[in-house]
């Protein structure tokens, strides 16, 4: 249920709704809007009494949320949400752009490509210090180490930093060292992990799985938003199709279907989403034109050289022209791309 207080209620009045929400074993969650706070109340709602809620004072209506991800939903929040980490903002029309290196390699390495790419216009610095990787005899990345050189480009240049965390146990040490923490497509249902970092205050990325549908996507980021923590980001990085000629099919028409359906900001990746750096700066066009709230692409200063994902991979100078396509469609479209 969404219970959507009165234009200018106090506060300990909201307070005291939160307080008899909660004493019907439901979960409450304070949405604080431009004009108007409302009360997600979140839980098995059978027996529950809509009308003593709507009878108290400083609600103006109770409403049913349709939607099974409650927090997500536009329905409970009708304005989109802007997620922030120093300069970087995505949503509510600020386009975030991300790039890095797919793995942190060395310090000079990562703080040679964080310079690139803000120079390039990057307000975030992405790179793997825990890397995924299908076969275990692949770079695994420097882990903690790695996590130093970030934040040791971070001190450089100022840029957010935006890492993957692959475990419950690693979320407080990642979250020492990163701006926001990036949960990857193999762990989007990783349900442990996803709670974990939603009882951090820090902004949370949360890529698409290759085999998920929305409402499993949506649903992955309600794990997240029900702990508290709101500042969700969701990342588009294609999935798996019968199509092989790309290393996957990148739909860019989940920007729009999700724009209509969450608050949250939708980012768009892509590098994964082609596989083929070719085809990246067209993707990363498009996906602006689409309405996407960010994008995160891999760059390195040398990609024949990077130890994962070289192939789909930007040189700083092809993403510098990237990033000045997008900075046109920006415009055009009424977007502050940075």
């Amino acid at each position: 249920m969404i219970l959507v207080m009165k234009r200018g209620v106090s506060e300990s009045l909201i307070q005291n709704m939160v307080a008899r929400v909660e004493e019907m074993g439901l979960k409450a969650h304070i949405i604080t809007g431009t004009e108007r706070t409302v009360i997600a109340a979140v839980g098995e709602e059978r027996g529950k009494s809509k009308e003593k809620l709507e009878s108290c004072e400083g609600v103006e209506k109770v409403l049913p949320i349709l939607a099974p991800y409650k927090v997500a939903s536009k329905e409970t929040k009708p304005e989109p949400t802007v997620v922030r980490a120093l300069d970087l903002a995505m949503g509510g029309g600020n386009v975030g752009i991300i790039a890095g290196p797919c793995s942190v390699e060395s310090e000079e390495q990562i703080i040679l490509a964080a310079k690139q790419v803000k120079e390039a216009g990057a307000t975030g610095l992405r790179g793997g210090a825990f890397k995924p990787r299908t076969s275990p005899y692949s770079f695994q990345g420097l882990k903690e180490l790695g996590l130093q050189f970030l934040a040791a480009a971070r001190e450089e240049t100022g840029l957010a930093v935006v890492t993957e965390v692959m475990t419950p146990e690693h979320v407080e040490m990642v979250a020492n060292y990163a701006d926001v923490l990036q949960i990857g497509a193999r762990n989007m249902q990783n349900y442990h992990l996803l709670q974990a970092v939603g009882e951090v205050r820090k902004p949370v990325l949360l890529k698409r799985g290759a085999s998920a549908s929305m409402e499993e996507f949506l649903l992955a980021a309600e794990y997240i938003l029900d702990q508290g923590n709101q500042e969700v980001v969701l990342c588009e990085r294609g999935i798996r199709t019968f199509e092989t000629h790309t290393r996957f099919t990148l739909p860019l028409a989940s920007v729009a279907y999700l724009h209509e359906r969450t608050h949250l900001p939708v980012v768009i990746d892509p590098s994964h989403g082609t596989g083929i750096a070719s085809l990246v700066p067209s993707m990363s066009v498009a996906a602006v034109a689409a309405g996407a709230d960010g994008l995160i692409i891999e760059v390195h200063p040398d990609p024949s050289k990077a130890m994962s994902d070289g192939a789909q991979t930007l040189t700083p100078e092809v993403f510098a022209a990237t990033i000045a396509q997008c900075r046109r469609v920006a415009d055009a479209l009424g977007y502050e791309l940075h």
